[in-house]
């Protein structure tokens, strides 16, 4: 069985806007993102990106949009995401979907598509949402607060990836 990182992508790989990141020049990738991803994969870890992409149902963007995203991400990070599972819905546009965080889905199709051993893996994400999918499949999980102190909703707690992925590594040691 393989051990896991899902990983959300807005907040936690590039940088959060109020409005949504569809565009690479908006795709900023935070200082030590490519490193912690890196060391992740490092220890063993296979790295999957799990994220609502709720503007495709708004209309404001399309898949492909998502895509080029993903490979701009890629090729900063010399291809070390192992796979991205997207949600395009929305209630409130199109309709309701158990891909969408908090639900869990995306995760579930992972863990069967890659023989993941939940035991070994963890979700890091900066939303409850994220938190919540990750707890729904029996991950450990770290929120990513980008202001200590701020209420933890996960079972560890750090202010970026980087810190994220120094903790899941030494919590494996």
């Amino acid at each position: 069985m393989s051990k896991c990182i899902f990983l959300d992508r807005d907040g936690v790989l590039n940088e959060d806007r109020t409005d949504y990141v569809y565009r690479v020049e908006d795709f900023i990738i935070p200082t030590g993102v490519v490193e912690g991803l890196r060391m992740l994969k490092n220890a063993g870890y296979l790295l999957i990106v799990v994220t609502n992409q709720a503007g495709i149902a708004r209309g404001l963007y399309s898949r492909t949009d998502v895509m080029r995203c993903h490979q701009y991400l890629q090729d900063q990070c010399g291809n070390l995401i192992d796979d991205i599972y997207y949600c395009p819905h929305h209630p409130d546009f199109d309709s309701q979907s158990l891909l969408r965080k908090p639900d869990s889905l995306m995760l579930e199709k992972a863990i069967a598509k890659y023989n993941i051993d939940v035991s070994q893996s963890w979700m890091i994400g900066d939303a409850p949402r994220d938190i919540q999918a990750g707890k729904r499949v029996g991950v450990r999980t770290v929120h990513i607060t980008h202001k200590i102190p701020e209420l933890p909703v996960g079972d560890q707690q750090a202010p970026n990836l980087l810190e994220a992925s120094k903790m899941v590594v030494n919590a494996a040691c």
